[in-house]
């Protein structure tokens, strides 16, 4: 494993309000990334280095070199920029690829950004540019192509692994109780098991409040060398960067097919090998890790997150879901109960297409440095966060941590 003073650092981050918004993806772009700027107490001048995902509602040849230009980044000949697609996985992606960056191409500081406005679009829009990334064309999968790609697989669990109805349900009940907590999180009232249950069919398996609640929204971190803050005066740098960042230990990525095979088995997920290179690298068991964010566009993905992360056996994620509903009725549960997406993920904080894995990272970071008000898990010095592209056909995994040097 690197040194400590050779492995990059998230200092500083930021994000614009959910929902509504009426803006481009651009527009988001630019004030998350000038408020994550303002977080690390760097300017724009200050970055060499750019990543972004690309956006479903305005999108852009090569996102990251428009973004780049628009606001003033290039020309420049020491500034690098990186447009990557790998769907959901794709802020996870970046900050690794950010990581890289600064270690391996001699950047100091790396912007991370992602925007969208997905739920300002047409619904008629949306769905089909949506159906567009992940139609199989043998047309197997009914529009809504995404929900119902998951659908699928969520059937072939709950029959592998006697995964209930209820067990499945239960995942979106439970993002609704986290998400209270959070004063940014779109759904502000805890949904009942009968409301998810009784809610709009989108799949066979598959209710409407067990999607991802899209919305419009952006968010950027900056990923930056030790030497890049140590070399500035404390009194200009912001918080996160004055206790030393958070480090980077190590990360993971895996792929599988873009949509589920005519014969789904294991061989299509992807979560799992990714756990396990991003453990490797950090040389930590998921026993070491004390705040998880974990994708959750649907609630299959969370469930198999779950056991690919370590937090339960395999087979096991419906029995470990029905405790944790169980225990968590009384909305007054202390957060290290559940160390788990304490903002509500995508199903309840709100999911503008490929920017959700960012809320993840920064939700991590509020974690790691203590910020989580009453959502902080007592303790928290490791977090590991997974991002997931299509319909299992990416994974990402990061594992951060406090600083101790």
């Amino acid at each position: 494993m690197p040194r400590a003073s050779e492995m990059a650092r998230i200092m500083g981050f930021g994000m614009t309000a959910l929902g509504k918004l009426g803006r481009p993806a651009t527009s988001l772009m630019q004030e998350a990334l000038e408020r994550a700027l303002a977080s690390s107490g760097l300017r724009l001048k200050d970055l060499d280095g750019l990543v972004t995902v690309p956006s479903l509602s305005h999108p852009h040849f090569m996102e990251a070199h428009y973004l780049a230009t628009r606001i003033g980044m290039l020309p420049n000949s020491s500034v690098k920029v990186k447009t990557i697609d790998t769907g959901g996985a794709g802020p996870v992606t970046a900050l690794l690829l950010a990581s890289h960056m600064v270690k391996h191409e001699g950047c100091n500081a790396v912007a991370v950004v992602a925007g969208d406005a997905v739920v300002s679009m047409p619904t008629a829009d949306f769905l089909e540019r949506a159906d567009q990334g992940c139609q199989d064309p043998s047309g197997s999968l009914p529009s809504p192509c995404i929900p119902h790609g998951y659908d699928r697989v969520t059937r072939w669990i709950m029959q592998k692994y006697s995964l209930s109805r209820e067990q499945v349900a239960m995942v979106p009940v439970l993002m609704s109780r986290q998400a209270q907590r959070h004063p940014m999180a779109l759904t502000k009232v805890p949904h009942s098991l009968e409301d998810v249950l009784n809610s709009k069919p989108i799949a066979p398996v598959t209710n409407l409040l067990e999607c991802a609640r899209r919305a419009d929204g952006g968010a950027a971190v900056i990923v930056a060398s030790k030497a890049c803050i140590d070399s500035r005066s404390s009194s200009g740098l912001g918080s996160v960067a004055k206790m030393g960042g958070i480090v980077l230990l190590g990360g993971g990525e895996a792929s599988g097919p873009l949509f589920p095979p005519p014969v789904i088995d294991e061989s299509m997920f992807s979560c799992e090998k990714a756990a396990r290179e991003a453990f490797s690298e950090a040389q930590l068991l998921p026993s070491d890790i004390d705040w998880f964010g974990l994708y959750d566009c649907y609630p299959i993905c969370f469930l198999r997150a779950l056991a690919a992360c370590g937090l339960c056996p395999k087979g096991q994620a419906g029995a470990w879901v029905e405790s944790l509903h169980e225990k968590t009725k009384s909305l007054d549960y202390s957060p290290n109960s559940f160390p788990v997406n304490t903002h509500g993920g995508l199903l309840a904080f709100g999911a503008p297409w490929e920017v959700p894995a960012m809320y993840n990272i920064i939700e991590a970071c509020e974690q790691l440095t203590n910020n989580a008000g009453d959502r902080q898990v007592s303790g928290a010095r490791r977090a590991l966060v997974y991002g997931n592209g299509g319909i299992f056909s990416h994974s990402a995994v990061a594992i951060l941590a406090q600083p101790v040097d």
